[in-house]
């Protein structure tokens, strides 16, 4: 036992308080991402034809963020598809689409998500971003197998495992902490147990 901790067990206790204050917020921090960090959601400028493959690049992404889609409502929308529709740029049949100008997506689960931009002609213009989020304990998967009606040639399911997720208000910040779930209960409770 190191020799601060010898004999005294509040020093220990305070230790093993803090050591679990620390994985607990650790697992219950979520940040929420602006995209592109720009003033808003849109067709990337001549000079940065790359500036949605480029930002993803310095994010790395966990169950529980959100991407905040920043776009004027009458101009642009954000649709989330399918690996195929986001590399030939098909935009009319979305697994999900979203419009209200401040729109919100969290990752509620592992996976590679793809979105673009919902206007024609925005996609072939790399209006489009492609986010991995790996499990829990930092592994990629691979997606699961297509379900036996959809390689049937009938209509593909997606499970809602996905979605907007409305959020108190937006802010230009490119990334918002939070912290969510059970965070500040488990603190207190840690504390309490100390004194």
């Amino acid at each position: 036992m190191p020799p601060f901790l010898a004999g005294d067990s509040r020093r220990r206790r305070l230790l093993t308080a803090a050591i679990t204050l620390l994985v607990t917020f650790k697992s219950v921090i979520s940040f929420q991402y602006k995209v592109g960090d720009l003033d808003s959601w849109g067709v990337p400028p001549p000079s940065l034809p790359n500036l949605y493959a480029s930002w993803v690049l310095n994010h790395h992404f966990h169950i529980n963020d959100s991407l905040f889609f920043l776009y004027p409502p009458s101009q642009d929308s954000v649709v989330q598809v399918t690996e195929k529709a986001f590399n030939v740029c098909i935009v009319t049949d979305p697994i999900l689409k979203m419009e209200d100008g401040n729109s919100i997506f969290k990752f509620t689960s592992p996976g590679t998500f793809y979105f673009t931009s919902g206007v024609a002609g925005h996609c072939e213009r790399r209006q489009k971003l492609q986010i991995a989020v790996p499990d829990a304990n930092g592994t990629f998967f691979q997606p699961a197998a297509a379900p036996a009606a959809a390689a049937a040639g009938g209509p593909a399911a997606y499970p809602l495992v996905f979605g907007p997720t409305p959020e108190g208000g937006s802010s230009a910040s490119p990334r918002l902490r939070g912290v969510v779930g059970g965070g500040p209960a488990v603190a207190i409770a840690t504390l309490c147990w100390l004194f």
